[in-house]
């Protein structure tokens, strides 16, 4: 069994990513899964990407840093292929993962919430934009998730998370239908222009699209 840890004492009982319960309290209750499904969370959809912890758990057993570092990595690329696949890109996924999980083990003792237990807002970001996966752009979103929804707050994290809807402002399955909704919108909008999406951000909260 993987190694959980308590994000803050108001951490939610689930997070309304994948439609699965079991995964979504997962993903909620153990901080490993939580960013595993932050690094999966590219080209597919939300709901594939925060259902693989769990899925790679059963798969493989186990989501302890530690082992999941020390495995095999053609074992874990084929977990990851098995149909359905946990990921379209199952062998660079699988790399990926086992890579995110031998940095939690080495550098936070195999408990990620030791990247922001404690931290400032600028050793937060660092920290998970060093990560596999993740990047600055993610790595503002789980801190506005954290802060939002975990109560994790270090002195100026208003100003530090994004100012467009994210996943840190998803609290039900309504919710992620609305998110995912705009999302698709606005990108359409901007394909219809002739422009690649992936250049530009999001509208702010609140501003016409």
């Amino acid at each position: 069994m993987s190694r959980t840890a308590s994000v803050a004492a108001g951490a939610p009982q689930r997070l309304p990513y994948s439609g699965d319960d079991e995964a979504d309290r997962l993903i909620a209750a153990d901080p490993n899964a939580l960013l595993i499904g932050f690094v999966l969370d590219q080209q597919v959809t939300v709901q594939k990407a925060f259902a693989g912890p769990l899925e790679i758990r059963r798969r493989l057993g186990t989501l302890d840093p530690d082992q999941l570092a020390g495995i095999d990595p053609q074992r874990m690329r084929d977990a990851f292929a098995t149909p359905p696949a946990i990921h379209r890109f199952p062998a660079a996924m699988a790399d990926r993962v086992r890579g995110l999980a031998a940095i939690i083990a080495t550098d936070y003792g195999g408990d990620a919430a030791s990247i922001w237990r404690g931290a400032s807002v600028d050793e937060i970001k660092q920290r998970l934009a060093g990560l596999p996966g993740i990047g600055p752009m993610k790595s503002r979103t789980i801190l506005g998730l954290l802060a939002k929804q975990f109560g994790v707050r270090p002195p100026g994290w208003e100003k530090a998370i994004p100012d467009f809807p994210t996943l840190a402002d998803v609290s039900t399955a309504d919710e992620l239908a609305e998110y995912q909704a705009g999302k698709r919108a606005w990108k359409a909008q901007l394909r219809a222009q002739g422009l690649d999406p992936g250049k530009f951000t999001p509208p702010k909260k609140g501003s016409a699209r």
